[in-house]
């Protein structure tokens, strides 16, 4: 897994770090799982941007995998995101 950040894509407000793993991506779209540092509570409806640990940025958005064992308490969920990148 890799460190990366992740952020709210209307006003880039830092939520949490993150670990993730790109399962696959194109010249138009990324796809992977991340897991937060610490627990917050995200919305999937929201828009989020990451922030990989080479400083690509992915717009996407996130989807709690609810079949995927959680770790700790208060849980931290495994996430499913898929998005496009940022270029810049």
């Amino acid at each position: 897994m890799h460190m990366g950040k992740l952020y709210k894509i209307e006003n880039e407000q830092f939520v949490v770090d993150i670990n993730y793993q790109l399962l696959g991506e194109t010249a138009t779209n990324n796809w992977g799982e991340l897991v937060p540092v610490e627990y917050v509570r995200m919305d999937g409806f929201e828009d989020y941007m990451l922030e990989l640990d080479d400083k690509r940025k992915i717009k996407c958005n996130l989807k709690k995998r609810v079949n995927r064992a959680v770790s700790g308490i208060p849980p931290r969920y495994i996430y499913h995101f898929v998005g496009r990148p940022i270029s810049g």
